[in-house]
């Protein structure tokens, strides 16, 4: 059975992201793939919609575009989340580097802030 890909681009062209969220981390930063969505570790609690702010922040900032492009769509209350990013010229894959998340198995080695 294929798995299933953690994004991908809506009719309109904008892009889709399954995401696995873990808060209370250190730094927040990508850690890998978990099942079909990109695990991603969040330096904030899941109080007052701290999380979620801080994982549109983060995103918008990798993804270069105002924070407005980028939205929830899914999981407001939740750790699988699906975010829409309006208008996005960067490729996923490049930007968080899943081959070598995958290969090195070392997310130390690669952090955003």
């Amino acid at each position: 059975m294929p798995q299933m890909s953690w994004y991908r681009y809506d009719g309109t062209n904008n892009l889709v992201l399954t995401l696995h969220i873990q808060t209370g981390a250190k730094i927040t930063k990508a850690a890998g793939l978990l099942g079909g969505a990109l695990k991603i570790r969040l330096a904030a609690a899941p109080v007052e919609g701290k999380a979620n702010s801080t994982l549109i922040k983060f995103l918008a900032a990798q993804f270069d575009v105002p924070i407005g492009q980028v939205r929830l769509k899914q999981g407001g209350k939740s750790r699988h989340k699906v975010i829409v990013i309006h208008r996005s010229v960067h490729d996923p894959r490049v930007l968080f580097n899943i081959e070598g998340l995958l290969m090195n198995n070392s997310s130390d080695k690669i952090r955003w802030i």
